[in-house]
């Protein structure tokens, strides 16, 4: 089921696909941020592939078929897509009619709060995004064509045009490249930033080269936090390809809802999902597994793009010293490194990472608000949290561990 909706700016129409489903995959993926060229990323494969994993129609289909969202998880897939006068889609944008706050990592329960405290109703709301993953991306997938631009001027419209159909609160498109913020900021969008910290591979061709670049103090800190790491006979694996399992998804799914459990109650994914994209993009999932006395006890899931990997999921059943730090982020420069890519993306928040390598990076949002009141208050308080945050940048960005001169 679609629905029609005309976008006014140029001669193209809007239409909305409450399943991914509805878009042949190879189309969506050549309108994600495309690559033509074989890598070992894409497990050798040729053809328009996302550089940006989650973006592409396998993973979003697996969140769909696993049930992780739909109606009853408050993420109603109503998916953007955009055609030329001929019929052909030439955009398309990930979107969720939303019925809370959750899973979104750019946080806006105190807008929802002060708005129905006086009067309104924030949800539903539309969300622009790629469900519980805070990694930077395209949001308004229209490929790299001549047209690009104007058709990612009109998904803009489009959400807007959907926003004044429905009679929601407001659309949000969320961990945005620059391209998406230019577009959107001149649509009168509110800014939004944040920040994250990131490995950048700076052509070492070893673990130890990137250490040379540290503070002394710093380098050695890290060698004994790494030994301590791996103590009391743990010893890691990467599981990638043919090597995920059902088995290995089994042990990793068992870390993964004892970590969620303890932190916010109900884990986002289901054992399905896990299933389900190792069954489709086996090639670019990475797990980096600790094992102890002949069976898994920690791990963390990590997704393969173009030129960069991305950190998303921990969890363990034994705690050790350290361990965390080694199999999320020690580990991912180490494969980053083996692997030559150029960045390390540790997921959400954790000012602990800019000891272990990490940089301080700007993170991007946009907002449109309807009613005129909110947005006021909104806008306000968005110029003063960007202050805040460039500053609070600019501090950590004094505090990384590399030699100075």
């Amino acid at each position: 089921m679609t629905q029609q909706r005309e976008a006014r700016e140029r001669a193209v129409t809007i239409r909305v696909a409450d399943t991914i489903s509805a878009v042949d995959p190879v189309l969506w993926d050549g309108l994600a941020e495309t690559r033509t060229a074989a890598t070992a990323a894409s497990g050798g494969k040729s053809g328009p592939s996302p550089a940006n994993p989650f973006l592409s129609h396998a993973f979003l289909k697996s969140l769909e078929d696993a049930g992780c969202v739909g109606e009853r998880a408050g993420w109603l897939p109503q998916h953007l897509v955009l055609e030329g006068e001929d019929g052909e889609v030439v955009g398309v944008a990930p979107a969720y009619l939303k019925s809370h706050s959750q899973g979104e990592y750019v946080f806006d329960h105190g807008w929802a709060d002060a708005f129905e405290r006086a009067g309104g109703e924030y949800y539903p709301k539309l969300q622009i995004s790629v469900p519980f993953t805070p990694v930077t991306g395209p949001r308004l997938l229209v490929g790299n064509g001549p047209d690009a631009a104007a058709n990612r001027t009109a998904l803009a419209a489009g959400a807007r045009a959907y926003l004044a159909q429905t009679g929601i609160s407001s659309v949000h498109a969320t961990f945005l490249d620059q391209a998406d913020v230019a577009a959107l900021s001149e649509a009168d969008w509110l800014h939004r930033i944040d920040q994250q910290f990131h490995f950048f591979n700076r052509g070492y061709d070893s673990y130890d080269r990137f250490l040379e670049t540290l503070a002394s103090r710093k380098r050695k800190a890290l060698k004994k936090e790494r030994r301590e790491a791996l103590a009391n006979g743990i010893t890691v694996e990467w599981l990638t390809g043919k090597d995920l399992t059902e088995a290995a998804w089994d042990a990793f799914f068992a870390f993964y809802m004892d970590t969620g459990s303890r932190k916010w109650g109900r884990p986002y994914l289901n054992r399905r999902f896990f299933s389900l994209i190792g069954e489709r993009m086996a090639d670019r999932i990475l797990l980096v597994m600790a094992k102890r006395e002949g069976r898994y006890v920690a791990g963390a899931l990590n997704f393969i793009g173009a030129d960069a990997l991305f950190g998303r999921n921990w969890g363990c059943i034994e705690d050790h010293p350290f361990l965390h730090f080694e199999i999320c982020y020690h580990q991912a420069i180490d494969f980053a490194i083996e692997n030559k890519l150029a960045v390390v993306e540790a997921g959400a928040q954790g000012q602990h990472k800019i000891a272990r390598g990490y940089e301080p990076v700007t993170t991007h949002s946009a907002h449109y608000i309807a009613h005129p009141g909110l947005r006021r208050a909104i806008r306000d308080y968005l110029t003063a949290e960007r202050d805040e945050v460039e500053r609070v940048g600019e501090v950590l960005g004094e505090h990384t561990p590399f030699r100075r001169g």
